[in-house]
């Protein structure tokens, strides 16, 4: 995810603790969210589909 988005999220989410957020910026913040999940699901599938198990007991029959 671009570094923009990411400065955006937390940008959010500072004002979300302070004075609030507009009904737009929920739904920008949202999709944001959305998104990052979304590329972090990706990477976790990715690192996972490339696991090969090597199991040693299976060399001792």
């Amino acid at each position: 995810m671009e570094k923009e988005k990411i400065n955006r999220i937390n940008e959010l989410a500072h004002k979300a603790k302070g004075k609030g957020l507009t009904q737009e910026e929920k739904i920008e913040q949202a999709k944001l969210r959305e998104e990052f999940l979304a590329e972090i699901r990706a990477d976790v599938r990715a690192s996972l589909e490339s696991i090969e198990i090597v199991d040693d007991n299976s060399k001792l029959s």
